[in-house]
């Protein structure tokens, strides 16, 4: 089964294998070598079963807030990651590529967020394969499977949204896979979905929290549905409908709180439909690491050192009103003050960390794109949108990341009823209307007929940093107009898709790169 598992590493990347077993290495539970064990003595018992699929799920953990939510949300310009002063997160220029629009295949956050997508497809086929010839309870089998397929659909929904076309392999062999269409990855995995749908567990408890469920299945068929027009060239709004229908219709509720979603212990939130479990004893949640300035942690109570990173793109914060509570719940802006002194903390480069909205570049501090330039330690919004867990010392931090939650699926409804019925609608002014409420805690913000303008809004308004920026905006043809100040420029459609990575391609020359950018050539 090793020998196997290198062998179909190496069709996706040169020593993915090494990686593999990086990130595979611990689990929530005890873990048990399955290859030195005789078929009809494991797979037995939930701990076994939870054990073997354990690292299925733990591949989610690659999506946020890694390599693959900076490339979402910069590309969406809902974020950026800029140069700071003194050099910190130049990077190889690889966030200015992402921040400018001049990617090409040799991006690493591209190259990187293809190898993950890659490495839970495999994953999840190697899991599928070794449960398929196990001697285990029928019903559980059968169950259990579906939940890895449904892991492995929404990886193939990840491949559809970023890259558009890409290998599809469903066996856990050696064989080099070759390209598929995106029209045809999205029948797979509408095909897998409605397939598990109803076979998955469908109860909305703590023992089904974590997993596939069906309320997962069918908010992920909805999200495809709902991008239909794009990826498979037909618009299915009523599908969209249906699928919200049958999750709304489930045990799920709108938090009357909007942060119990983004708490700490946010597990006991009734809105999360599909969760990535963080946990610090098994690679916990890093956010605060990657967006906090250096000085900040001792101002929320913690001890520990931050990389001050990833901030808010000006423009997108300034669509919050002031008076609307998503705006300081989603923006860390302001002063940050020294809790020993009472005054606000003077960074390295002896200016006051306040927090500005606005990246003010350096002058002489521009990169090989003059476009691009250094900002100061303190330029930017940070993300204030999940509970930083005071008391943390040196760790991460446990607060779960929801993939699909209850207030998506009430926006996608309302956003396939407008499309279907026209602005105004009832029913989706209803819906919308329920989120902005809760957000504002009163109905004095509420619309009488909304249009599609105001879903849009309300979206980028209730899912800032939840990797949604970069999807929303190609779905509602914005995506190629700017709205980032350093880049004025409308830019070519072609980019709405990732490059296929050109390492990709020198470990599987079956692979054809995405239209628009330069062939592969040997």
């Amino acid at each position: 089964m090793k020998n196997i598992l290198n062998k179909i590493a190496l069709i996706f990347v040169a020593g993915w294998v090494l990686l593999l077993g990086g990130i595979f290495s611990c689990t929530d539970l005890d873990e048990v070598v399955y290859d030195q064990i005789p078929r009809d003595e494991y797979l037995k018992t939930d701990a076994q079963i939870n054990s073997i699929i354990g690292p299925v799920y733990k591949t989610l953990k690659q999506l946020w807030p890694g390599d693959m939510f900076c490339l979402i949300e910069e590309a969406g310009d809902m974020a950026v990651t800029p140069t700071r002063a003194g050099g910190d997160w130049w990077d190889g220029g690889f966030h200015m590529e992402v921040g400018l629009r001049t990617w090409t295949a040799r991006n690493n956050l591209i190259r990187n967020s293809w190898n993950q997508i890659m490495s839970g497809i495999t994953r999840a086929n190697q899991v599928i394969s070794i449960l398929e010839g196990a001697d285990m309870d029928a019903g559980t089998k059968t169950q259990v499977i579906a939940e890895i397929r449904g892991v492995r659909a929404f990886w193939y929904y990840v491949l559809i949204d970023m890259f558009g076309n890409g290998p599809l392999t469903t066996d856990f062999n050696p064989e080099v896979p070759g390209m598929t269409s995106r029209a045809e990855l999205f029948a797979f995995v509408v095909s897998e979905l409605n397939a598990i749908k109803n076979v998955v567990r469908p109860e909305v408890n703590s023992s089904s929290y974590g997993k596939f469920t069906k309320g997962a299945a069918n908010t992920l068929l909805a999200k495809m549905y709902l991008n239909a027009a794009i990826w498979s060239g037909t618009a299915n709004w009523q599908g969209v409908i249906d699928a919200c229908d049958v999750v709304m219709g489930m045990d799920y509720i709108i938090e009357p709180n909007w942060k119990t979603s983004f708490s700490v212990n946010n597990q006991t939130s009734r809105e999360i439909i599909f969760p990535i479990c963080f946990g610090r004893s098994d690679g916990g949640n890093q956010l605060h690491y990657r967006t906090l300035h250096y000085l900040t942690p001792p101002a929320l109570g913690m001890n520990l050192g931050t990389w001050n990173g990833i901030c808010a793109a000006p423009d997108y914060v300034r669509l919050f009103d002031v008076d609307d509570p998503r705006y300081e719940g989603s923006f860390m802006m302001g002063p940050i003050i020294n809790p020993a002194t009472g005054t606000v903390f003077i960074t390295a480069h002896g200016r006051q960390l306040i927090h500005t909205i606005d990246l003010t570049k350096i002058p002489g501090t521009e990169k090989s794109d003059p476009r691009w330039a250094e900002v100061n330690q303190e330029d930017g919004a940070r993300v204030n949108k999940w509970e930083y867990e005071r008391g943390l010392s040196s760790s991460d931090q446990e607060n779960d990341f929801a993939i699909f939650r209850l207030a998506d699926v009430y926006l996608m409804k309302a956003e396939a009823l407008l499309r279907k019925n026209g602005d105004g609608d009832a029913e989706a002014t209803a819906l919308i209307n329920t989120i902005r409420s809760r957000a504002y805690g009163h109905d004095g913000k509420n619309y009488t007929a909304a249009t599609l303008d105001d879903l849009y809004l309300e979206r980028r308004l209730e899912f800032a940093w939840e990797n949604l920026s970069r999807q929303d905006r190609v779905r509602f043809g914005t995506f190629d107009e700017s709205e980032f100040a350093w880049r004025p420029e409308t830019t070519s459609p072609h980019l709405r898709l990732f490059p296929i990575p050109y390492e990709a391609y020198q470990t599987n020359n079956k692979l054809v790169q995405n239209p628009g950018y330069p062939a592969f050539s040997n």
